[in-house]
């Protein structure tokens, strides 16, 4: 039975109409009963500018449920000062990591589209072009605008759909009823912050109100810096540089919600979000000598826009079809660009005379691009859950899906001094060809419509008076790309018709997880998981490069890749103890990876030809340990430990994108108007990499922050920090690129110590 059978379409069709009565019939089924709005008990906080937790978040049966999902409230993210990925990993979590060279959160070794990003329950996508110049998107919101954070680490098949392998990192955005107090009907919080690292000054304000069951929130940020500090301190043009490129930046964003409650459960939601980063960067280091000194700037642009609408669902008494359903509907669009402008030389070649055809291969004047790549998602998702009692035993049943369509968008604008002309007919036997290669104004891939399904059922199944729950789970993935052709794709010199065919494919992925509650506070747990991950429309349609230089193609026969993964862990939880320990092995099949094809020479003689292939079989295994311990009313201690092993298990080659054993040791003291934190943030040297990839050297590094909340001013928090106390320069292992010379690194280093320091108001 193939995934576009009659079959397969009426399964589709029916699935998605199923999908919307679940969540929809509640609405009628229920007798009037207003919702209740948050409680003061739900509202209490230590602080006085924490947030309270969401009553009703939207998030329905997206609770966590699973010991292998971790929440991270907002108060945790303001009170450690984290403003990004980097810190969450340096302060928080150590089995989170983030590619600053990629733009990517890095989870057990995976990166990239390996690891899912949602907001709000909408996929956030990771994009790179075919030329690898425009690649990020996981950097595309400000953590000024969330609520809070759940992490997922490993496929866990029956809730999350294509591209969960890594793992699942959901973000949660600012409601309303986070900053209104009970009896109030207005709250309001701004915030102030000065980071030297970049020398960024950040500018952020949410505001709420509400009208008897209406309720209204608008959120924006603006942020402006400069470079981030690095540890190099050899300057000037050229690849010997190694202080960071002089750098500027501009980040804003702007979020507007609004809910409506109506009476028997229900709330309606309405979201616009607007985000924007702008790079511009002058480059003084690389291939600065084929420009004139100062002429040569690139640029990175990130835009995301969407706008969403949700319904959220819980019964007030249980006795309604399902307990909690939610369901969000939206449109999202998702652009990057990637811009270069300098003048060029011909490489100092004073050997070259007018009319000499070596002009063709070596030009001069004004040379500019803009890659862009651009992605639009429309779709919808849901869920519900309903606890159930059958033949004596209780079941917590869990269901949704989502169906959503993409269309991925590829070009490459230019403007330069080469002369035009057939370049099959212009001799090769010179040398490097500048303008051979660096062709413009044409699409690398043609544009891509494409279309995913997914849904899923899982019951938590409860024995033993409670204390074994069982969980089996399944889910049913189905896409397809749709390849279109383009003028500008056919304008490509790399222009191949067998790049137009169309990539489908679906699959079932099933899972089993035991829980034993071997006491109230410890609890014991094993899981079995299937992962999916349906190929990119880059990976399988990407096609860039001329003869006469080098070509970087995709694979339009690409399989999905596929994951078996294992994990036994504990969870102890207690007033004073908090404890979690997971021991991990994930087995990868048809694992997707850029290789090879051809070594230079022949048609592409500078560097042949590169291309994605499936790989038979990848395996990474490792543990992770995390921990808090509340010894007394105002001391705390934690710690967060992450190991991972990953190989090739055919040729045994390792994988470079696995971090090496990372920990964080932390000691926070809170009393009720100050409060400090110190922690130690560890990583063992990474000896062990293929081909050319960076053997980091170890390190351990401290940074400590403070807060004060003054009596005299209700509402005021100020916060400092200081980071890297020591000032050791050290690396991330995954930040370096394969093939860096060793007198070049420090170009990668970290930053040095810095500080920052923070004021934030709450009305």
């Amino acid at each position: 039975m193939t995934a576009n059978s009659p079959l397969i379409r009426h399964l589709l069709a029916g699935t998605a109409i199923a999908i919307a009565m679940s969540v929809s019939l509640p609405a009628y089924a229920q007798e009037a009963t207003q919702v209740a709005e948050p409680t003061a008990e739900q509202a209490t906080t230590d602080q006085a500018t924490e947030l309270k937790p969401i009553t009703v978040t939207g998030k329905g049966a997206r609770v966590a449920t699973s010991p292998l999902t971790e929440t991270v409230e907002r108060a945790e993210i303001q009170e450690r000062m984290v403003t990004d990925f980097q810190d969450f990993s340096r302060r928080i979590d150590a089995g989170v990591n983030f590619n600053t060279q990629n733009n990517s959160i890095n989870i057990r070794g995976l990166q990239a589209n390996r690891v899912l990003t949602t907001l709000d329950g909408i996929r956030v996508p990771w994009l790179t072009d075919p030329r690898d110049s425009a690649q990020g998107g996981l950097n595309a919101f400000d953590f000024d605008s969330l609520s809070q954070i759940d992490i997922t680490k490993g496929a866990d098949s029956s809730r999350y759909g294509s591209g969960a392998l890594g793992g699942v990192v959901e973000l949660r955005t600012l409601d309303p009823e986070d900053l209104i107090e009970p009896g109030k009907t207005f709250g309001a919080i701004t915030k102030a912050t000065y980071d030297s690292a970049n020398t960024s000054i950040l500018g952020n304000a949410a505001v709420a109100t509400h009208f008897n069951d209406t309720w209204l929130l608008f959120q924006g940020g603006y942020k402006h810096g400069n470079e981030t500090k690095n540890e190099g301190d050899v300057g000037g043009y050229g690849t010997s540089r190694t202080e960071a490129n002089p750098m500027d930046f501009n980040q804003g964003n702007f979020l507007a919600k609004i809910h409506q409650y109506i009476d028997g459960g229900h709330r309606i939601g309405l979201t616009g979000e607007y985000f924007n980063l702008d790079e511009d960067t002058d480059n003084m280091r690389g291939t600065t000598a084929s420009y004139e000194p100062g002429s040569l700037k690139s640029g990175e642009e990130i835009n995301r826009r969407r706008i969403s609408a949700s319904y959220d669902f819980i019964s007030p008494d249980g006795t309604d079809w399902v307990d909690t359903a939610s369901l969000v509907a939206y449109w999202q669009k998702q652009k990057l660009n990637n811009t270069t402008d300098g003048f060029r030389l011909r490489d100092g070649r004073a050997d070259i005379i007018p009319g000499d055809p070596l002009l063709y291969g070596f030009p001069t004047g004004v040379y500019k691009r803009d890659n862009l790549l651009e992605q639009t998602t429309y779709g919808v998702s849901g869920d519900a859950s309903k606890d159930v009692q059958l033949g004596g035993i209780e079941h917590g049943l869990r269901f949704g899906g989502e169906l959503y369509g993409q269309k991925t968008h590829q070009y490459s604008w230019g403007q330069d001094n080469c002369p035009d002309v057939d370049w099959t007919t212009v001799p090769d036997w010179f040398g490097p060809q500048a303008c051979r290669f660096l062709h413009s104004n044409a699409s690398d891939m043609p544009d891509v419509d494409s279309a995913f399904f997914g849904i899923y059922l899982e019951d938590d199944i409860k024995l033993l008076d409670n204390r074994l729950t069982l969980t089996p789970g399944l889910r049913f993935d189905w896409y397809r790309h749709s390849p279109k052709s383009t003028a500008a794709y056919e304008d490509s010199p790399n222009f191949d018709e067998a790049y137009l065919k169309s990539s489908s494919d679906s699959r079932f992925s099933p899972k089993l997880r035991a829980a034993w509650q071997a006491t109230t506070e410890l609890e014991l747990y094993a899981q079995w998981a299937q992962g999916f991950r349906a190929p990119s429309a880059t990976e399988l349609y990407q096609n860039y490069g001329q003869p006469g230089s080098y070509a970087r193609v995709g694979n339009p026969n690409l399989e999905a890749e596929t994951s078996n993964g294992f994990e036994i862990g504990a969870k102890y939880d207690s007033e004073d103890y908090t404890v979690q320990a997971t021991v991990f092995n994930n087995y990868y099949r048809n694992f997707i990876d850029m290789v090879q094809i051809a070594p230079p020479g022949g048609e592409f003689p500078i560097a042949g030809i590169t291309g994605y292939e499936n790989l038979a079989h990848v395996q990474i295994y490792g543990v992770e340990f995390a921990g808090e311990w509340r010894f007394t009313d105002n001391w705390r201690t934690w710690g967060s430990l992450a190991w991972s092993h990953g190989q090739d298990t055919d040729t045994d080659e390792y994988l470079n994108s696995v971090a090496p054993l990372r920990a964080i040791l932390g000691l926070g003291y809170a009393a009720e108007t100050w409060g400090s934190d110190v922690s130690l943030t560890m990583a063992a040297a990474r000896n062990k990499v293929s081909g050319e990839g960076f053997k980091a050297p170890g390190y351990g590094i401290v940074d400590a922050t403070v807060w004060w909340e003054p009596e005299q001013f209700k509402g005021l928090k100020l916060q400092a920090g200081v980071f890297n106390i020591f000032d050791k320069t050290y690396w991330n292992a995954i930040d370096v690129p394969d093939g860096v010379p060793e007198d070049q690194t420090a170009f990668y280093s970290e930053t040095g110590r810095s500080f920052r320091f923070s004021i934030t108001k709450k009305f």
